[in-house]
Formats: structure tokens, C-alpha cells, sequence
């Protein structure tokens, strides 16, 4: 008679809990948009969520990628203007990520087939990858030091590309036979984890050496439903959690050295199906409570918050469940990691809880329209007279448009004074 032997793992018995209705945001639209993609997005101090708009149509920025300031509050008027608009792309933009380390870094791409890297410092187009994908791009990741890219696209092609050298290191086809979307993402041993369809539509998973991509190093089948699954990897344990849309339930595996490398672990289970999904960095997660990860699941109205814990009798810190974690001080500058300059993430220890830093303006170089002269000469014929007059007018209008600027200016800097002394009067009440 054969015993059964059981997988060590601190991770075997983790469990998924939702929170509480009073815990939930309700009366939502989120977006009825078409587009695979997670919309939400969420860090230890904000929710955000594409919502449907007004008139039936979904928040989509066209040829457009804009960057709000938040103040580190719940702000008590509307923020109606970007602090920078990015423009580069012909086609709608369906992908958003910031480097890992540099600071102001942020990767887009959009229905045009074309990844742009910005310095959102200057509004600068960093590198602009335009002939590498002939069809549309389905995910992008960075690496952990992002120094490399893994993106997935329509020609059913797994990428690995160095963005600054402007190559592809290595690629894999048909890493997924199926036509339906491909994802991927690097784990921390540098390899690639990648959801997929088979053939015959059945939702597939693998894991990737990027040095030899001709055999997987693990691939397994999973079920007929045909959502894409959405991976959200967390190197801190190694656990990778697949939430597919449309999906009523959470999957989650332990990607470790041993075979079959790939373990299943568990499955949270909801009745409403998810719309879409937010995955809380580390340092937002209650490490007194033993909590190893929080999803926002999107529901046709609401955001329902979702915990993961791993149960433990001790109130002690679990040192084992909670290694120095990726903070959010940048360890580069963008001009450094564009001259060649790598840098692993700066880490943090949650021992004591994450206290996030005072608000971080981002604070941006543009031209001032001030500083333009007009043309020396007229630019038509006209007499002397007309030409002071024009000279005159001119000259009061740009005065005019100065003093309007400053005054605006004085009471952006009141009202940053005001949000400043309210921040603090919150922090206090904590």
C-alpha cells in the first residue's frame, strides 16, 4: 500500500477570504470595454479603476498618455488637468508600466503595435521600439531590475527584448498554440510564467527558461473556459495567482526548483464572476494579520476587496512570510538607466508596518509659452504704424497672460498649502 506524500510549503494552507459589504466600493460603472486587460489598478494609497463613461463609451485615452498628480488625500475638488500630457502613439493605448527602479519611467503601448518609453520628467520619448511586433500586443513586463522586456503579441510570439539596445534577445513561437491572448511575466529566477490557450482552447499555463526556449520547463493544462487568465506574480513567495475574466474564482501555484516546478495550491471561490482585478503591492498588505496578498475584484458595480492569509497562531512578525520587500524610491534616474546603468529594486522591511513618505511631487520640466519671441519681421506687409500697434498689443497681452500665470500660480500654492494642512490633520486623527 503506497502513502501519499505531501508537498512541504508555508504557503499550502493559504486561504481567501472577501471583505466585508462595508469594506466594498459600490455603485461603480467599471468599463464595459473590451480590452483583456486587469482595469485596476491599486498601491497602499489609491484605488483606480477604468469606469464607463458618459454616453455609453468607455474612458479610453486616444493617441494620448496622461499623468494626474494625486494628493495623498481624498481631494475635495475635481482634478481636471494632466500634469503632462505624452503624446506618440497613433492608436489607443491598452498598456501602462512604470519601471521597477528608475525613476519617471513609464512604458506604453497601444493598437499601433509600437512600445514608447517616456521620461514623464520632461515629456521626453526615451525609446521608441516601433518594428518589433507586426500585430497587436497583448502584455508587456518588466523584469525585476528592468533591464529586459517579456511581451506577448497577436503573431502568437513570446518576446524577450532589451529595450535600450532596441533587440530581441531571444523569442519563442507558439509558446501557446491557441489564437486567444497570451500572458506573461518574469519570476524572480529570471524565468517566464505564461498563461495561454492550447489548440483546442483549453486554458493553458508555462513556465519559460529564456535561455532555451525550445522546451518549456513546465506546461499544464487547466480547463475549457475561454477568459484569459490575468497572472499576478509576487517574487516575495513565488506565488503566482491566475484570475481569469468572467472568471468567479482565484487560482493560485507556487512556482519553486523542484518538479514538477508548477504546484498547485489552492482556489478561491465567489459567485459573481469578475469583470477585472487590482493587486495591492506588499507594503500595503496588514502584516499583523499574517495577509500575503489583497485583490479588488471588479464587479459590474462595486470593487470588492479580497484577502489572502496565511493562517498563523503567533501575533509575532513572520519573518519567513515577509523578506525586505521592493519600496518606492526609485534606485535610478531615468537619464542613468537610459546610458546603459542597472539597479535592483531599494528594499524596504515591513517589521514595523509600511508608513508611506510624505507626498512626492513629481515635478515636471516644460518649455514656457512665455519664453517664445515672435518673429523678428512681419510675416505680411503693413505699415509702420500697424507694426507698433501690433508690437503693442502684443506686448500687453503677454503682460496680461504673465499676470494671470502668477496669480494662478499663488493660488495653486495656497491651495497646496491648505491640502498640506489637511493631510496633516488627517495623519494626526490616525
Amino acid at each position: 500500500m503506497s502513502r501519499r506524500v505531501v508537498r512541504q510549503s508555508k504557503f499550502r494552507h493559504v486561504f481567501g477570504q472577501a471583505a466585508k459589504a462595508d469594506q466594498a466600493y459600490e455603485d461603480i460603472r467599471v468599463s464595459k470595454v473590451t480590452w483583456d486587460s486587469s482595469f485596476c489598478a491599486v498601491n497602499p494609497k489609491f484605488l483606480a479603476i477604468i469606469t464607463e463613461a458618459g454616453g455609453g463609451g468607455a474612458f479610453i485615452v486616444l493617441p494620448l498618455v496622461k499623468v494626474w498628480q494625486i494628493p495623498d488625500y481624498t481631494p475635495v475638488r475635481n482634478i481636471t488637468e494632466p500634469i503632462i500630457t505624452l503624446e506618440g502613439h497613433s492608436k489607443r493605448v491598452g498598456i501602462l508600466s512604470w519601471h521597477p527602479t528608475a525613476r519617471n519611467v513609464l512604458l506604453s503601448a497601444g493598437g499601433d503595435n509600437v512600445i514608447i518609453i517616456w521620461n514623464v520628467g520632461t515629456g521626453e520619448v526615451l525609446l521608441s521600439l516601433d518594428d518589433m511586433h507586426p500585430d497587436v500586443i497583448h502584455s508587456v513586463c518588466w523584469n525585476s531590475n528592468g533591464s529586459l522586456l517579456a511581451t506577448t503579441c497577436k503573431d502568437k510570439t513570446l518576446r524577450i527584448i532589451d529595450p535600450r539596445k532596441g533587440q530581441v534577445v531571444a523569442e519563442r513561437f507558439a509558446a501557446h498554440e491557441g489564437m486567444r491572448p497570451m500572458r506573461a511575466v518574469f519570476t524572480r529566477q529570471g524565468h517566464i510564467f505564461t498563461t495561454g490557450f492550447t489548440r483546442m482552447s483549453q486554458r493553458e499555463l508555462g513556465l519559460w527558461d529564456p535561455n532555451n526556449f525550445e522546451e518549456p520547463v513546465a506546461l499544464q493544462e487547466m480547463d475549457t473556459s475561454n477568459g484569459v487568465l490575468l497572472p499576478f506574480y509576487d517574487p516575495d513567495s513565488s506565488i503566482v495567482y491566475l484570475c481569469g475574466k468572467g472568471d468567479s474564482s482565484i487560482r493560485y501555484f507556487e512556482i519553486t526548483d523542484e518538479p514538477p516546478f508548477v504546484h498547485y495550491l489552492n482556489t478561491f471561490s465567489s459567485k459573481e464572476p469578475q469583470r477585472g482585478m487590482g493587486f495591492m503591492p506588499k507594503r500595503g498588505l496588514d502584516v499583523s494579520k499574517c495577509e500575503i496578498a489583497r485583490f479588488y475584484k471588479l464587479h459590474e458595480r462595486k470593487c470588492e476587496p479580497i484577502i489572502m492569509t496565511v493562517p498563523r497562531k503567533s501575533d509575532l512578525f513572520q519573518d519567513d512570510l515577509y523578506p525586505d520587500t521592493p519600496g518606492p524610491e526609485p534606485a535610478l534616474e531615468a537619464d542613468e538607466w537610459l546610458s546603459g546603468q542597472d539597479a535592483e529594486p531599494v528594499l524596504i522591511s515591513l517589521r514595523d508596518g509600511y508608513v508611506p513618505p510624505k507626498h512626492r511631487e513629481l515635478r515636471v520640466t516644460k518649455r514656457n509659452i512665455l519664453d517664445v519671441r515672435p518673429p523678428s519681421g512681419p510675416r505680411r506687409s503693413q505699415s509702420a504704424s500697424d507694426a507698433s500697434l501690433s508690437q503693442h498689443t502684443l506686448e500687453t497681452l503677454l503682460q496680461e497672460i504673465k499676470a494671470l500665470r502668477e496669480q494662478v500660480q499663488a493660488q495653486e500654492q495656497r491651495i497646496t498649502a491648505l491640502e498640506n494642512m489637511l493631510c496633516e490633520l488627517v495623519d494626526g486623527t490616525d
